[in-house]
């Protein structure tokens, strides 16, 4: 049982790193956990595992993701990382009574954020805030399209610099001019939409506006021959880079490592232990969350 006091709680370490690993680590450090026994009865309600979670966490450096630079993908893709402002981490305080309740009456069941940690790591007086989430996407099947909707059309079409990327984030209008359509079966439909509309609820009780669904669809057909062709470029005997398996890095352990997926399931298929938001497409799509 959670006491108020733990919503306020941290914990603290300082690593005076003389002798070991300095190569890779500062020689001093510090690192702050914000409320640990909430976001570990977060982690519960969640379905996951601290042992998993650390793994996950920690056994490979995270990658940048995007070219913003303000987001970090564990090596197993399971994970991101957000870098935060100390205003940012005084509003997620704010928030986290709040939403903690949200989550224990849903039973974890929602498109929100999964919030599962906040730390603040403190090099040569620097300060740098990270909040840690599940993965919005699939950690094995890449994305091919990248939606962020608000169910507005004022300004709500991506720029040309945005549409330039490899895989630009398009917007509402876009969606229509497209003619995009993400089909999924009717019992999946409702539940979803029942999530949705839940969650929804949640956030203008917090007064809370800045709110979108991002969608990311994986094309099954698609991902079948990128797959064979980075088989087909793979050396014989290239093996193994560091203990990582597969071309995204899931390892035998960790929240990636659950059934080790890359190689059992198929094409378009994906475990939704792992994949929390997935949803298969009645067409052999993979739609998104909201967040």
């Amino acid at each position: 049982m959670l006491l108020p006091d733990d919503f306020k709680a941290s914990s603290k370490i300082k690593v005076n790193n003389h002798l070991f690993n300095r190569e890779n680590l500062p020689s001093h450090f510090k690192f702050k956990e914000y409320c640990p026994q909430v976001f570990r009865n977060l982690r519960e309600r969640f379905g996951v595992d601290d042992q998993d979670y650390q793994v996950s966490l920690t056994r490979s450096p995270p990658r940048w993701a995007g070219s913003g630079r303000r987001l970090l993908l564990s090596a197993d893709r399971t994970l991101v990382l957000k870098e935060l402002s100390s205003e940012d981490v005084a509003d997620v305080h704010g928030l986290l009574s709040h939403y903690h309740q949200y989550v224990v009456q849903c039973h974890g069941q929602t498109l929100l954020p999964r919030f599962l940690g906040m730390y603040r790591v403190s090099v040569d007086s620097e300060d740098t805030y990270l909040l840690v989430m599940r993965n919005l996407f699939s950690h094995r099947l890449p994305v091919h399209r990248k939606y962020d909707l608000k169910g507005s059309l004022v300004d709500r079409e991506a720029s040309d610099k945005e549409k330039g990327k490899e895989l630009p984030t398009l917007k509402d209008v876009d969606f229509l001019n497209k003619n995009e359509k993400v089909f999924v079966e009717e019992e999946q439909q409702r539940e979803f939409m029942d999530k949705l509309k839940r969650d929804v609820e949640f956030l203008v009780q917090q007064k809370l506006m800045d709110y979108s669904l991002l969608v990311g669809i994986h094309e099954v057909e698609r991902g079948e021959q990128e797959e064979e062709e980075e088989l087909e470029e793979e050396e014989p005997g290239g093996g193994d880079e560091g203990g990582l398996g597969g071309p995204y890095g899931t390892s035998p352990e960790g929240l990636g490592g659950l059934l080790n997926s890359y190689r059992p399931l198929g094409p378009g298929e994906f475990d939704p232990c792992v994949d929390v938001y997935a949803l298969r497409g009645a067409e052999g799509e993979l739609g998104g969350n909201l967040g």
